[in-house]
C-alpha cells in the first residue's frame, strides 16, 4: 500500500500541472502515455511495437489521437480526413499480412486495429475533454479514483457477494455499489464547488452511470489479462502495475461523457 501511494503522488505531482497546462504540452504526453498503453497490448500478444507491424499500428494510434482542432490543418497539409487515414492504415495492416508471408496474420492484425481502437478513442476523448476546460479532466479522474477507493474499502469491509469472479475473483457487488456511492458523495461536493451542470439531479445520474461504466471498464481490462494470463500490462507504475491498469476505467469513462453530451 505505502509503495501505491508514494507510486500515485509522483504520477499526480508530474500529470496534474499538464492537465492545468492543458494545449501541446498535455496533448503530447497523452501521445506518450497512449503509445506505452499500446506497447502493453502488443507485448500481451506478443507482438513488439518495433516492427513493421507495430509501427503500421502506432501510426493508426497517432492519427486517432489527433484533435478536432487540428484537424483542418493536417487535412489541408495531407489532402486527406481522419478516418480516410484510419481506412487506409488498417488496409496497410492487411497488405502486410501478405508480405510477411503470413508471420503477421489476419488474427495479428485484427488484434493490433482493435488495440490501436482501444486506446486511441479513450485517449482522444481525453485531449477533447481538455480543450472545453480542465475541471471536466479533474471531475472523471476524481469519479474514477473515488469509485475506486470505494469499492475497494467498502468490498474489504463489507463484501460477500462476488461481482464476477471469473474475470476478477475480488471483486464484490457490495464494492460496486460502494464504489457508486462514494463517487456520487464526490460529485455533489465537487458540484457544490465547480458546477458543471445546472442541477445536482443531473450530476449523480451522470455520476452514476459513469462509476458503472468505469467499474465495468476495468472489468474489460481483467477480462483482457486473464485472457493472455498476465497478472498487470506493465511495471511501469510500482504498485500500480502498467498504463492500462490505471487508465482502464478512463479510456470508457471519457467518451461516455461526450455521447451523454455531458461535455461538449
Amino acid at each position: 500500500m505505502k509503495q501505491r501511494i508514494i507510486t500515485a503522488l509522483v504520477a499526480l505531482a508530474v500529470f496534474f500541472p499538464l492537465v492545468i497546462l492543458g494545449g501541446i504540452p498535455f496533448t503530447a504526453i497523452i501521445y506518450i502515455i497512449g503509445t506505452i498503453g499500446l506497447y502493453e497490448l502488443l507485448r500481451m500478444k506478443n507482438l513488439s511495437l518495433f516492427s513493421v507491424e507495430g509501427f503500421l499500428t502506432w501510426l493508426l494510434l497517432a492519427v486517432l489521437l489527433i484533435p478536432s482542432t487540428w484537424m483542418y490543418e493536417v487535412e489541408q497539409v495531407l489532402g486527406t480526413s481522419k478516418m480516410e487515414l484510419v481506412s487506409a492504415l488498417i488496409l496497410l495492416l492487411l497488405i502486410y499480412t501478405v508480405l510477411s508471408k503470413n508471420r503477421f496474420t489476419f488474427e495479428h492484425a485484427a488484434f493490433t486495429a482493435f488495440s490501436a481502437l482501444y486506446v486511441g478513442i479513450g485517449f482522444y476523448y481525453l485531449i477533447e475533454t481538455r480543450f472545453y476546460g480542465f475541471e471536466y479532466v479533474f471531475y472523471a479522474l476524481l469519479v474514477i479514483w473515488m469509485t475506486d477507493s470505494g469499492a475497494y474499502f467498502t468490498g474489504r469491509k463489507l463484501g460477500k457477494r462476488k461481482l464476477w469472479p471469473e474475470i476478477s475473483p475480488n471483486k464484490t457487488i457490495e464494492g460496486f455499489i460502494g464504489g457508486i456511492l462514494a463517487a456520487v458523495i464526490f460529485a455533489c461536493v465537487f458540484q457544490y464547488f465547480y458546477p458543471l451542470t445546472s442541477s445536482y439531479t443531473l450530476m449523480i445520474i451522470v455520476t452514476v452511470v459513469a462509476s458503472m461504466i468505469g467499474q465495468l471498464g476495468d472489468l474489460v481490462e481483467s477480462a483482457l489479462k486473464r485472457y493472455f494470463n498476465v497478472k498487470d500490462s506493465g511495471t511501469l507504475l510500482p504498485g500500480h502495475g502498467g498504463i492500462l491498469d490505471r487508465f482502464d476505467s478512463l479510456l470508457f469513462v471519457l467518451p461516455l461523457l461526450h455521447f451523454l453530451n455531458f461535455i461538449g
